[in-house]
């Protein structure tokens, strides 16, 4: 279980957070691989330096993000406000929740970020940990199912994350292309036309390479309250979970 395979990450985007992994759990669907891959924890229970310990097996070892399935509270069920206070400080929401899309443009969710504060309210002091909850919509009625979340917790740096390096999907470009792709055709149809641009190509590759490295250059896309990249992959389905839990049982 502990080792990894190369360059192994548990990558997913929004929408496989919400329509796979959130919507299997609620649907209670393959529950005892679903707890495997991401644990059922009361996160509140934690400080949010505690919790990469007690993580699943899909962020085993991962030193930027862990995700949770978040029971209901009983003052949720009984219809008051979640208590999300820890031993050490509370989690307080920042800015107003967003919505999930799916790749064909439905609404599938809802996203709220949270900070992590030292101390008690009103005077706690702002950490570098945040977190985004992710809650489903039921089917039928259309309506936001509490019975569980999805809550990705990660430390806010200076540089992306591999959660927030995913590139916006290009509406411009035919479906199935990608702009790696069409950056490569267009810098040979350049180079063909202008063969004395050669320094300025490489001078322009090598500066967009610094700057989406995420060490010290401006990212020139997605942040952490960006939108994901929603078509870059094809959803997950349970052959590759089976695969991946088979090998590493």
């Amino acid at each position: 279980m502990e080792n990894m395979p190369p360059g192994y990450r548990f990558y997913p985007t929004e929408e496989e957070i919400v329509s796979f992994y959130l919507r299997n759990k609620l649907d209670g669907e393959r529950h005892q691989d679903m707890n495997r891959i991401i644990p059922e924890l009361d996160i509140y229970d934690y400080n949010p330096w505690d919790l990469p310990q007690v993580s699943g097996v899909a962020n085993l070892r991962d030193t930027e993000q862990w995700f949770f399935f978040v029971p209901r509270q009983e003052s949720e069920a009984r219809g008051g406000r979640p208590k999300r206070l820890t031993t050490t400080g509370y989690w307080k929401a920042t800015g107003s929740p967003s919505q999930v899309y799916s790749s064909d443009n439905r609404i599938i969710g809802m996203k709220r970020t949270m900070v992590f504060y030292g101390g008690r309210a009103p005077n706690g002091k702002k950490t570098a940990w945040k977190m985004n909850e992710y809650k489903a919509f039921n089917r039928s009625p259309p309506t936001l199912s509490h019975e569980f979340s999805l809550c990705r917790v990660y430390k806010k740096l200076k540089c992306l994350r591999a959660f927030d390096r995913r590139p916006p999907p290009r509406k411009d470009y035919p479906s199935g292309s990608t702009h790696h792709q069409k950056d490569e055709e267009l810098g040979s149809t350049s180079h063909q036309n202008n063969p004395n641009d050669q320094e300025a190509q490489r001078a322009a590759s090598s500066s967009s390479e610094s700057s989406s490295s995420g060490d010290g250059g401006q990212p020139s896309h997605g942040g952490e309250g960006s939108q994901m990249d929603f078509d870059a992959e094809p959803l997950l389905d349970w052959e590759q979970v089976d695969l991946f839990l088979r090998d590493h049982a």
